[in-house]
């Protein structure tokens, strides 16, 4: 199915859940936030978010500095 990611079109499998996405890119463990069609996805619910065609997701990840 073909989701929006970060405002670019996104080929991902039937059934993927937030933390699956998390996986494929790479982000496991990383501190991100995602925003899916304008509502912040918490944490907890990462599991059992599935999404479904044309989702607009948005991934964010912390990069600390000083």
């Amino acid at each position: 199915m073909h989701i929006y990611l970060n405002g670019e079109v996104r080929e991902i499998p039937d059934n993927t859940t937030a933390e699956g996405l998390v996986e494929s890119l790479g982000l496991t463990g990383k501190r991100i936030a995602m925003e899916v069609n304008m509502e912040i996805v918490p944490r907890s619910q990462y599991a059992t978010r599935r999404f479904h065609p044309g989702d607009k997701i948005e991934v964010v990840q912390a990069i600390g500095g000083g």
